[in-house]
């Protein structure tokens, strides 16, 4: 099985946002987060003296509503569904954010003279702020928090593994013990042909080793029926021939019977 690949979108296929818009981005949200809790807190200052609170106490309001409103929503957004205490958080986030739009509404209205901030159910309703967002806040820090096993998303290339199949080698076989070569017989001399056919009767009388002589060689042509041959003849053409062919065999000593010269 082949690797699978999704898509990855590329920075450069469009989809990406221009740099002037990431950077309005990265540096817009912590200055609006900043201007919008300054802006708040003149307001929720404001509830807290009507509640009945003196300086510097009604100064922690700001941060007992702004402040938890964020916490709340955060936490609510990175608790994974389903998980505990997410819907605890997210009923947490509403609330404070209600409390704090309220809180700028009672001030606006009560600071235009619309509303009467002596009222008994305001003062009694801003008075349970703090001991509720202090008994949420450590109810969210002590609810654990799951470990979240890092998902795949769509823009992450899926790659599966495939362990290849693990090749079976045969067994090695030894080769065989190597054969001694050979030898190599010479091969066999080509049987000599003589001119003269009377080297055929006077070759055999070299068997014993020894330079036949004329006497032996002219009787052994007259028993095979050539008739008297003059010594010259013997000595000079039919021996000569057969040493001729044969080197070595003139080498050998003579016959101790008849005669060689």
């Amino acid at each position: 099985m082949a690797d699978q690949h999704l898509s990855v979108p590329s920075p450069h296929d469009g989809t990406r946002p221009p740099w002037y818009a990431r950077t309005a981005t990265t540096v817009g949200r912590p200055a609006v987060l900043t201007a919008t809790l300054i802006m708040s807190m003149p307001g929720e200052y404001k509830v807290a003296r009507l509640a009945g609170w003196s300086d510097p106490w009604a100064y922690g309001m700001p941060f007992a509503l702004s402040a938890y409103a964020g916490i709340a929503a955060v936490v609510a957004a990175t608790r994974p569904k389903g998980a505990r205490g997410r819907l605890s958080a997210q009923l947490g986030a509403a609330f404070a954010i209600i409390l704090a739009l309220a809180a700028q509404v009672v001030a606006h209205l009560v600071q235009t003279e619309h509303m009467n901030g002596n009222q008994a159910w305001l003062i009694a309703i801003t008075s349970m702020v703090p001991p509720a967002v202090l008994a949420h806040l450590l109810h969210l820090a002590a609810t654990p928090t799951p470990a979240v096993a890092p998902s795949t998303s769509v823009d992450t290339p899926v790659v599966e593994r495939v362990d290849a199949p693990v090749e079976q080698r045969p067994a090695v076989v030894p080769p065989p013990p190597a054969e001694p070569p050979a030898i190599e017989q010479p091969p066999a001399p080509a049987p000599i042909r003589y001119r003269d056919e009377r080297c055929t009767v006077i070759r055999p009388l070299y068997a014993d080793g020894t330079r036949p002589g004329t006497g032996a060689m002219r009787d052994a042509l007259l028993a095979a029926g050539h008739g008297r041959v003059g010594d010259s003849t013997i000595r000079g053409t039919i021996r000569a021939e057969i040493e001729e062919h044969e080197p070595h065999l003139a080498l050998l000593p003579p016959a101790l019977h008849g005669r060689t010269a």
